[in-house]
Formats: C-alpha cells, structure tokens, sequence
C-alpha cells in the first residue's frame, strides 16, 4: 500500500491486516505502551471542509507515534487547486513532508494528489468515500459483534459517501448490508455492482426502514444533510420523513441490534436522542476507534 484512497481498492488482506494493527496498537495505548515508528516524521493535513474527529483523531496519532502534523486550512493555499495546480501542491509538499491526509468535497483532488505525490496519501473524506470512517467502524463492530464474517448491516438514509465505503468494506470482509433510503437517494447502482461482483449478495437496497433492520446485528444511520448541502435542508428533511432511527422503528429489529452513527449526531432528525443515548448505542466507540484505526494506518503507510 502507498496510498489509502478507498476501500475498494484494497485486499482484503491489507484490512484485515490493518484491524489486527488496530487492535494491537489500541491494547498497547491501553497498557501505557507506545510505539514511536514515526519519530522525526510529519504529516501535512489538508481541509477543505471543518471537522472535530478527523483532525483530532490524525492529530493524536501522530503525536502517539513520534511524530508531528501540520493543519493547513483552505485559505492557507488559497484553496486546494485554486491559487495553483493539485499537482504542484503534491510535488511541494512531497518535499517538506512524509505523509498528506486530505479532506476534501471532490474525490478527484485526492486522486490528484495521490498521483503527483512521492509520499503516502490518505484520503480522509470525499464526497464519494470515507474510508477512514468505514474502517473505524469494521474494527467497532468486530470488537462487539466478536466476528466480521456473516455480520448484517441495516443502513438507514441517504446513499452517501460513508455507506458507499461501508457496501465496499461488507463485500472484503464478509459481511452483508441493507441499506434503506427514500426515493431518489439510493446509493448509485454502480457502487452496489462493484461491491456484489466482489460478493455476491453483499448489498441491498431498498425503500423500507423497517424491513432493512429486520434481521440486522447493526443498525446504522448518518445525517441527511452533508456539508455543502445546506441549500437543500427543508427538503430533505420532508424527504427522510418516515427514515428516523427511532424506538418505533427499533421493533422491527432483533432485540440485541447496536446502533451505530458516524457523528456528528442531529437528534431529532436521523436518530431520536433516546436512541442514541440507548444501551444498544456504540457510536461513540466508532469515534474513538477513528484514532486506534488512523494510528494503524500510519503506521502501515509512513514507517
């Protein structure tokens, strides 16, 4: 691996071995160990869109590993490919630096970075793939769920960037996944296909909240509404009426089913506060496994 850009991209193999390292690195933490692979090295990270467990999570682990990180805001470089070419950015940092973590709306500005940088590259959200988020939260459902393989996802909302990396992580892994979105906002029927070419019935889609979790060890949902979709509040709140996570819903679910939300949470629209603040709920265990999952990856990528 040189680069971490999506999931579908990687083996099998290279996850699993990444939540092993997870795990291993996560115990050690735990115990008062440290691991300094990364002494001497820093990470540049660049954000176009604000973020609370992204830039914390990637902050911390190169701290816990040796080595140090440097926050560069959009109006620093006047934009990311705005005051100059994605692929001087990459060369220039490539130069002062040992790693790039990007986050930004386009997945092609990643790619674009990958493909001009001579140091490792992590996609740290696109409007397309989280992939750093979707493996936080395969190493949050191995831990309470003891397993991977035969493991069901229910999915409920929009088919967006968090449940496309999460259809692509089911398909490498072993596990199955509902998904439940209202008309109009499916995840694209290319991503469903790619991620069923790699196993077979890995991925559903339907219109019914209900009949996605019925048979669900997770149940899962993010907000309806992305950074940059603002403008198209009102309506989607009308649209989503009838995909809340909610008690009511939850009695369609096997009793044990935990709940699971990337954050940040909007209680009283995707998810009740009940809900979230329920035994069941493990969604801050995802937030903190951002941290254990990133450390793993620097690792892997940059010692």
């Amino acid at each position: 691996m040189k680069d971490f850009l999506c999931i579908k991209d990687c083996s099998a193999e290279h996850l699993k071995e990444l939540l092993a390292e997870s795990s291993k690195l996560k115990s050690l933490y735990a115990s008062g160990g440290r691991d300094l692979c990364l002494s001497g090295k820093v990470l540049a990270m660049l954000f176009e869109k604000p973020s609370l467990r992204t830039r914390m999570s990637f902050h911390v682990a190169m701290t816990d590993l040796g080595g140090d990180a440097v926050y560069v805001k959009p109006e620093d470089i006047g934009g990311i490919g705005k005051r100059e070419p994605i692929k001087d950015i990459a060369r220039v940092l490539s130069r002062y630096v040992d790693g790039i973590m990007a986050r930004t709306f386009e997945h092609s500005s990643v790619t674009e970075l990958a493909a001009f940088a001579t140091v490792p590259v992590i996609n740290a959200l696109t409007d397309w793939s989280h992939p750093c988020q979707a493996m936080a939260d395969v190493l949050t459902i191995q831990e309470h769920c003891g397993r991977l393989e035969g493991v069901r996802i229910a999915f409920i909302g929009d088919g967006n960037n968090v449940a496309r990396s999460l259809a692509f992580a089911c398909a490498r892994l072993g596990m199955k996944m509902a998904i439940a979105s209202p008309t109009g906002y499916e995840l694209d029927a290319e991503s469903i296909q790619q991620a069923n070419l790699t196993l077979a019935g890995a991925v559903s889609q339907n219109n019914n909240p209900a009949e996605a979790v019925a048979r669900a060890d997770i149940v899962y949902t993010d907000t309806w509404v992305s950074m940059g979709q603002e403008s198209e509040k009102q309506k989607r709140i009308r649209d989503f009426a009838g995909f809340q996570v909610n008690s009511e819903l939850l009695k369609s679910a096997p009793g044990g089913a935990k709940i699971m939300h990337c954050l940040p949470a909007y209680r009283g629209f995707e998810i009740t506060d009940e809900v979230a603040e329920s035994a069941n709920s493990i969604m801050f265990d995802q937030a903190e496994n951002r941290l254990h999952f990133q450390r793993a990856l620097l690792k892997k990528l940059m010692s």
